[in-house]
């Protein structure tokens, strides 16, 4: 319970200065557009900072087990999203703009800072695990959903800068380099900045909306409510049907770090791609905001179960 109790106080917490995001809108100090340039503050300089700080702790076997097992579990819950779409896709005629909602979540912003939370720093090297399955699974699996037609790109994958970064800080923890103390502090420094800087964007995004009508588009709550609620309880009952927490060393809070990137809301990078593959880009946007809004509640009851069950 305590666990679960912190993790909705970093929730509330970045749900406040999403808050302070969409005042300065609101209060027209700044416009909705000059979210891009914390987009790019965000993805090319604060999270390749977090990746590369978080592999800068002792190869140890049990680090390495456990970052093995990390992959593993990463691509199983990603497979098995997959699985289950392609069945409930069928039973609630969901579009695809729903389908890749569904699978894909949004870890890349919210899992960084709250395992960092949570669980400690030494422990966001897991979620690096979570963030770079999601990665090569959306730029194949998503686009091609999104974009039958549309040729897979394995290039856009290793020039992400995200898994760059993660290629980077593996090698470097792989041969037991160091960073000198300066330049890894300084990087520890800007990687705090992940959680507020990635919550101040997703509060100035949703600053020309309307809340009530995103609300009222009853039809989002199907989507949303496996993303959220079916598809996290599933996988917590194959976790505890399993065992996995007992196949390596610190199993559990190795494999909560994959629970909570699995359970966080719509990835807000799907906005983006159905934009480019024109696929209803407002429509996921809204299923983006919404789910995002719902998962303060949500994210600390279900990691509740998760630590009771497990």
């Amino acid at each position: 319970m305590e666990v679960s109790l912190l993790l909705l106080q970093e929730i509330v917490k970045l749900f406040l200065i999403m808050c302070m995001g969409f005042a300065l809108i609101k209060s027209g100090k700044l416009r909705s557009s000059d979210g891009r340039a914390l987009s790019v503050l965000l993805v090319y300089l604060i999270i390749p900072c977090v990746i590369i700080h978080s592999f800068q702790i002792d190869a140890a076997e049990e680090v390495k087990q456990g970052l093995f097992f990390a992959f593993g579990a990463a691509v199983f819950v990603h497979i098995l999203f997959i699985a289950l779409t392609s069945l409930f896709r069928h039973v609630f005629r969901l579009e695809m703009v729903e389908q890749i909602s569904i699978i894909y979540t949004n870890a890349g912003i919210l899992v960084i800072p709250l395992v960092n939370a949570i669980l400690g720093p030494e422990y966001v090297i897991y979620s690096c695990a979570f963030m770079v399955v999601q990665l090569v699974f959306l730029w194949t699996h998503g686009v091609h959903a999104m974009c039958p037609g549309e040729t897979i790109q394995f290039s856009n994958i290793f020039r992400n800068i995200n898994v760059m970064a993660i290629a980077a800080g593996a090698l470097l923890f792989l041969f037991h380099l160091h960073l000198p103390v300066l330049i890894d502090q300084t990087m520890a420094l800007t990687g705090s900045m992940i959680g507020p800087v990635g919550m101040l964007i997703t509060g100035m995004a949703i600053a020309d909306s309307s809340l009530k009508e995103m609300f009222m588009k009853w039809r989002s709550y199907i989507p949303i409510t496996l993303r959220l609620i079916v598809y996290p309880v599933i996988l917590t009952a194959i976790f505890a049907i399993s065992g996995m927490t007992n196949w390596v060393t610190d199993g559990k809070n190795v494999l909560m770090t994959v629970y909570i990137a699995s359970i966080t809301p719509t990835a807000a990078v799907v906005t983006s791609m159905a934009q480019l593959y024109g696929q209803e880009p407002v429509y996921a946007a809204d299923l983006c905001v919404v789910s995002t809004l719902l998962s303060i509640i949500t994210m600390p009851l279900l990691l509740y179960v998760f630590i009771t069950v497990l």
